[in-house]
């Protein structure tokens, strides 16, 4: 299984957000951090606010917080959010997909299986397992 950039640069953040969770995170500190899009950082934080993984602050001291404890994050349900929109393959794609095989297909049950193995396994982990040192 794939991860999209979008999962990868979230789960990124929460890593980072995970070190030191009493403190508000800026998506620009974080670009910088990571050499990345602050505009694409934002779009991920806000999907993370969405699925009440962080809240969100504006203003002087404002940034992103996690909603719950790290030890209370599991990864499967990190995925899970930041995933949402891309299926595995074609035919797990709500509404109609244009594979030929649909109906008949023996690999589609197996893929949904080793799908949900995946899953299942990083539901056994939680953020505060893959948090990052804190910065000095």
């Amino acid at each position: 299984m794939r991860l999209t950039s979008f999962t990868d640069y979230g789960l990124r953040m929460l890593m980072r957000m995970a070190s030191a969770p009493e403190r508000a995170h800026s998506t620009a500190e974080m670009a910088t951090e990571f050499d990345l899009s602050r505009n694409h950082l934002s779009k991920i934080m806000q999907r993370l606010a969405k699925g009440g993984i962080v809240e969100t602050r504006r203003g002087s001291g404002g940034g992103a917080v996690l909603a719950r404890a790290p030890h209370d994050i599991r990864l499967g349900d990190v995925v899970r959010l930041l995933e949402q929109d891309q299926p595995l393959v074609e035919c797990f794609a709500s509404g109609a997909n244009d594979c030929s095989l649909d109906g008949r297909c023996r690999l589609k049950s197996r893929l949904r299986g080793a799908e949900m193995a995946f899953l299942d396994h990083l539901d056994g982990s939680t953020l505060a397992d893959i948090s990052l040192p804190a910065i000095a």
